[in-house]
Parts: C-alpha cells; sequence; structure tokens
C-alpha cells in the first residue's frame, strides 16, 4: 500500500475529512468510529503501549479484545511516543494537516508536547479540535474520568435498582457512548459553521454534562419542578404500565404510553370495561393507582405464556416485548430486516446505525494492529 493509499478516504458523506485521533479507551474512539465510518479518513494516534482497551478481555476474538474491536473499525494505526521528538513532530504535522483533531488527555496534557488546541490552532487555523473530559477543564480538570464515576456522581446509580435495594451501575459504560455521540454532534455543528466562516474551533465535551442531558426526565424534574427522583425498579415515574409484568411463563414488557394503547390492552385481555374505570380513566389516573391496576393485568396475563401475549399484543398495536439476552436482541433485528452484523475487512462487527439514501456507510477496513500503517502514514508525513 503506498503512503497515498494510507491516507485515502471512503467514499461517504464525509469523504476528504481527515481525523487525527488521539483519543483511547470508549467515548473518543466511538466517536471517530462513527466518523470513520461515513467516510473520514481517521488516523489512530497510540502510545507505544496501544490503546489501553487492546488488553481489556475477555471476550476475545482470534486473540484480540472485542472491546477494542469493537470501537476501531475504519481506522488507521500509527504508534507515536510524544516524548522522543521524532515522534512528537510527526504527531505535530498529523495536527497541522487534520480537519479535525479529537483528543480525551486529561485537561491541558497535550500542552506539553504542543498539541493543546491554542497550539495546533496556531498552525492551522481551521482545526475542529474536540476534546472530551470527566468533569469539563475547569475546576473539575483533576478528576479522573471514568464513567462509572460519573453515573455515581451524576445521580444515575440513584435512578438504577430495585426500590429498597442498594444502587446499581448501567450494564454498559452509557455516558461514555453518550459523550461520544454528543463529540460527534458537536464536531459536525462546527464543521458545518467551518464551511460557512472558514474558521475552526474548540469542542469541548465533559462525561458529566452529557450525564445531566442524558438523563432528560428525571434532571429536568429537579431543575424544573424540584422533585429528586428516586429508584423505582423497573417501574416508570410517570406512566403504568410501563414495565415487566409477569405471563404464564416469565415476564414480558406492557407499555401504555397513552390512554388510546391502554384501551387497546384492555381489548386483547378481555377487559373491556377497565378503560372507562374513573381509577385507570387517563395516564395519570392510571399511575396514582398503579397498585389497584397491577394485580388486575397480572391475573389476566397469567393466564398465557409471554410468547402469545407478545404475539397478540404486538398485533394490536400495543408496545411490548421479551426480555431478551444480546443474541435475541441481535436475532430479531436479523428477522426484521435491520442488518445488526456487518463485516468489517473480516471482523463481524455491529453496523453503524444511521441509514443514508445516497451516501452509506462502509466498512473497509478491520481495527487496526498496533502502529500497522505508521511506516505509511510516516511517509505520507514526511510529503510536502
Amino acid at each position: 500500500m503506498s503512503a497515498e493509499r494510507a491516507v485515502m478516504m471512503a467514499q461517504g458523506p464525509l469523504h476528504g475529512l481527515l481525523v487525527a485521533d488521539f483519543s483511547r479507551i470508549l467515548a473518543g474512539p466511538y466517536a471517530t468510529m462513527l466518523l470513520a465510518d461515513l467516510g473520514a479518513q481517521v488516523i489512530k494516534v497510540e502510545g507505544p503501549g496501544g490503546d489501553d482497551t487492546r488488553t481489556w478481555m475477555p471476550p476475545v476474538r482470534d486473540g484480540v479484545s472485542t472491546y477494542y474491536l469493537g470501537i476501531n473499525r475504519n481506522k488507521r494505526s500509527i504508534a507515536l511516543n510524544l516524548k522522543d521528538p521524532a515522534d512528537r513532530a510527526a504527531a505535530q504535522e498529523l495536527a497541522r494537516r487534520a480537519d479535525v483533531m479529537i483528543e480525551n488527555f486529561k485537561p491541558g496534557g497535550l500542552g506539553r508536547f504542543g498539541l493543546d488546541y491554542a497550539s495546533v490552532a496556531a498552525v492551522n487555523e481551521k482545526i475542529i479540535y474536540a476534546s472530551i473530559s470527566g468533569f469539563g477543564s475547569g475546576a473539575g480538570a483533576e478528576m479522573p474520568g471514568y464513567d462509572l464515576m460519573v453515573q455515581a456522581i451524576s445521580g444515575l446509580m440513584s435512578l438504577t435498582g430495585d426500590a429498597d435495594g442498594p444502587p446499581f451501575r448501567a450494564g454498559i459504560s452509557v455516558f461514555d457512548v453518550m459523550a461520544g455521540m454528543h463529540a460527534t454532534i458537536g464536531i459536525l455543528a462546527a464543521l458545518h459553521h467551518r464551511g460557512t466562516s472558514g474558521r475552526g474551533q474548540h469542542v469541548e465535551v465533559n462525561l458529566l454534562s452529557s450525564a445531566l442531558s442524558g438523563l432528560v426526565n428525571h434532571s429536568s424534574g429537579y431543575v424544573a419542578g424540584g422533585t429528586i427522583p428516586f429508584r423505582m425498579g423497573n417501574a416508570h415515574p410517570s406512566l403504568f404500565p410501563y414495565e415487566p409484568l409477569p405471563t404464564a411463563d416469565g415476564e414480558l414488557i406492557v407499555i401504555a404510553g397513552n390512554d388510546g394503547q391502554f384501551r387497546k390492552l384492555c381489548q386483547v385481555l378481555d377487559l373491556p370495561d377497565l378503560p372507562d374505570d374513573p381509577r385507570f380513566r387517563r395516564n395519570q389516573d392510571r399511575t396514582a393507582n398503579r397498585e389497584e391496576l397491577r394485580p388486575i393485568l397480572v391475573e389476566r396475563l397469567g393466564k398465557r405464556g409471554k410468547d402469545e401475549w407478545f404475539r397478540d399484543l404486538l398485533a394490536a398495536g400495543v408496545p411490548c416485548a421479551p426480555i431478551n439476552t444480546i443474541d435475541g436482541g441481535v436475532a430479531l433485528a436479523s428477522e426484521l430486516g435491520l442488518n445488526p452484523v456487518i463485516d468489517a475487512g473480516g471482523v463481524p462487527a455491529v453496523r453503524n446505525p444511521i441509514t443514508f439514501s445516497e451516501t452509506p456507510a462502509a466498512y473497509e477496513l478491520p481495527p487496526p494492529g498496533l502502529d500497522e500503517h505508521g511506516e505509511e502514514i510516516r511517509a505520507w508525513l514526511r510529503q510536502n
């Protein structure tokens, strides 16, 4: 592969965009993978030891961490020791040429290498420079940015778990993923602004702000209504039913998001008079009287199995769902024609969730080995 080939871009909607990815772990790599899927050329800069997630295992595929594989496709890797003058110069040259640079070092940490925003912008005034941190670049700059810390500090864990049990973390690093998506949105917005103004800018995202935004109705309930929410297990504070309910052979998620859906639910359950009962007529009535309504629904649902109810309720327009493991979720997505699994250069992966009618996502490269493209990228950087 030639040096020119090392920086060719796929023909996606972001074709022609060069992204210098100085991030590692999850939030930044997830953001750059989304950009890469859409045609941006992403050069992943790793330290001599590589991205930490290369060692986060099990599970593994062919000796490589599936954690790393899941967020690093469509990229090229170069290993640079920023303490080495030649490698530092290569990193600076990459930043000078890039359209976008993304990093998640501790705020200010790249300054000693001449790779902070001010230094990069001085030689590349059109750079979109995205920084992801745990708690911002002000008073929280020294705090390490781990998703679990933010789940605790933000209040999410106080909302997760049974009402009379301990707080729990979410099953994924939800705020890392959310911050990665927020960073992607910020980068695309800044690129649009650059297209009209000719000026780059610094985009900052932090996990705590992403968390408070992502807590949506709960954070709004406090900020706008003075209400501090609490753990309710699988129940919803403002809707009922909106939770798992037992059937003859297991639980089924049952949702009545509005009065019309509740009426349809009652029709399928052969409870025709229930929607006109004053206790249950409106959503706020059902929510207030959930302890009276739940046993009525549970008694009727107990007469049949979850698969039968799932089929009939869904056919009637009532939102419901089995509680699957991941394999079941992938299987259903496949049955629905969503094509959830793609081939990324020989590595099975979950496809980019965005569908374009004209410029679809592409999956040309597998997640790179450490410094797999280093020689080619260095040769390109040495060219004028």
